[in-house]
C-alpha cells in the first residue's frame, strides 16, 4: 500500500484551512440539478431506461403504475427525473407533475402498433403544447429499435 503525503504551511485558524493543509484538496464541487420528466405509454421503456442510467438490475422491472423518481448521476449534473406510469387511467394525470420540469425525456416504442403510435403521437403533441413544457427541450427516445417490428428514425 502506498499513501501520498502533502506537506502545507498555512495558518490553522480555521478548521477548513487544517483540512485542506493536510488532504490538499477541498471537497468536490456541487453538482448542478436539473428536474426532468419522463413520459410514455406503458410498454415504451421507461423504467428500463432509467434503471440502465442508474447503473441498477435489469430484473424484476414491472411498469410503473403512478410516478417513481430517480436521480441519475453524471460526472458535471445529476437529473432527478419523475417517471410518470403511461397507462391509460394515468395519463390524464400527467400535467399534474409538470411543475418544475427543466426538461422533458419522451419514450416511444419504436415496434408498437399503428395505433399505439398514433396514442403516443398524441400524447406527444398535448405535451409539446402544454404550457408548463412547451418551452423546454425535449428528448423524444424511439426504443426497442432491436426488435425486428421497429420503425426506422424517419417513420417515426
Amino acid at each position: 500500500v502506498t499513501a501520498s503525503f502533502c506537506f502545507c504551511f498555512v495558518s490553522f485558524a480555521l478548521p477548513w484551512q487544517c483540512f485542506r493543509a493536510l488532504c490538499c484538496k477541498g471537497p468536490p464541487p456541487p453538482r448542478p440539478e436539473y428536474d426532468l420528466v419522463c413520459i410514455g405509454l406503458s410498454g415504451s421503456g421507461k423504467t428500463s431506461l432509467l434503471s440502465q442510467l442508474c447503473s441498477e438490475s435489469p430484473e424484476n422491472i414491472v411498469s410503473t403504475t403512478g410516478f417513481s423518481i430517480k436521480a441519475v448521476p453524471f460526472q458535471n449534473a445529476i437529473l432527478n427525473v419523475k417517471e410518470l406510469g403511461g397507462a391509460d387511467n394515468i395519463r390524464k394525470y400527467w400535467s399534474r407533475y409538470y411543475q418544475g420540469s427543466q426538461g422533458v425525456i419522451f419514450v416511444l416504442d419504436s415496434a408498437s402498433s399503428e395505433d399505439d403510435l398514433e396514442t403516443a403521437r398524441n400524447e406527444l403533441h398535448s405535451a409539446l403544447q402544454h404550457p408548463q413544457l412547451c418551452t423546454l427541450p425535449f428528448l423524444i427516445l424511439a426504443n426497442h429499435q432491436d426488435k425486428p417490428a421497429a420503425r426506422s428514425v424517419q417513420e417515426v
